[in-house]
């Protein structure tokens, strides 16, 4: 039986680039992400965690963003990689589960999310860029799981993702036990932030955490500020005429006319 031609992989713009690399152009490069998100599983529920730096290469872009988006009412997920597609993600497959909810009159599953999330980013094999912590509580008790860029997924009690999860997992692996409190996971999940925001560059600013319990969740925004400047320059900057030169000046005067044909 043969194969037709259209059934192989296509490499019809390999000459193309190569043409407009010689030709002098260079292509754009990734830009790195820094994130740091956890969570694990407590006696009664989850808890999540992330930092709130959003970076663009060496640049830090966002102080404060957030990075723990709603799923369901009792369903949350952290996202790290690109923040755009982490935020298109969780928005989609966020209505996909309210427009569930209506049809079946039933509370949302987390292994619903889970696999529609994975599903979703199995079919762009890794393009789309966003690694998620999904938890929730549901008729089957906390669900804690990892799901990264390409669509596999880890359940497990502690997990950790981003460019800080290995100073986060060092943290979680010497101090976390079974059966913890709501208190005890809490300060845990703060502990590994902490410490993936001073042990990576592209985490910093602030702690957010979020609590998912059978009865309801709480988040807590901003729940410690590692980072906070101390020195704040309270005096006006003055920049006096002249501080910067002008080395050229043009000027053009433009014609407009507000004059509207009409039929």
């Amino acid at each position: 039986m043969g194969v037709s031609e259209r059934a192989a992989f296509n490499f019809e713009n390999k000459l193309r680039n190569e043409r407009i690399v010689a030709s002098g152009y260079t292509a754009p490069g990734f830009l790195k992400t820094g994130t740091t998100i956890c969570g694990l599983v407590f006696k009664d529920g989850v808890v999540l965690g992330a930092d709130t730096r959003a970076t663009q290469g060496s640049i830090v872009a966002d102080k404060n963003t957030d990075k723990i988006h709603y799923m369901a009412p009792n369903i949350y997920c952290c996202g790290a990689g690109t923040s755009a597609d982490t935020n298109a993600v969780t928005n989609m497959i966020s209505s996909a589960l309210a427009l569930q909810r209506l049809n079946i009159g039933r509370q949302s599953r987390v292994k619903t999310a889970l696999r529609m999330t994975k599903q979703h980013l199995f079919r762009y094999q890794g393009h789309v860029s966003a690694a998620l912590v999904l938890g929730g509580v549901d008729v089957d008790g906390p669900y804690l799981s990892t799901i990264a860029p390409h669509g596999s997924t880890d359940r497990l009690p502690y997990v950790t993702m981003g460019s800080g999860s290995l100073a986060a997992m060092a943290v979680m692996e010497a101090e976390y036990k079974s059966d913890m409190t709501e208190q005890e996971g809490i300060q845990l999940v703060h502990r590994a932030i902490c410490r993936g925001i001073f042990e990576d560059l592209g985490s910093g600013s602030n702690v957010d955490i979020r609590v998912i319990r059978k009865d309801g969740s709480d988040f807590f925004r901003g729940y410690d500020k590692p980072n906070e400047r101390l020195f704040r320059n309270t005096a006006a900057y003055s920049f006096p005429p002249g501080t910067v030169v002008v080395l050229n000046e043009k000027v053009e005067h433009f014609e407009t006319s507000s004059a509207m044909q009409t039929d």
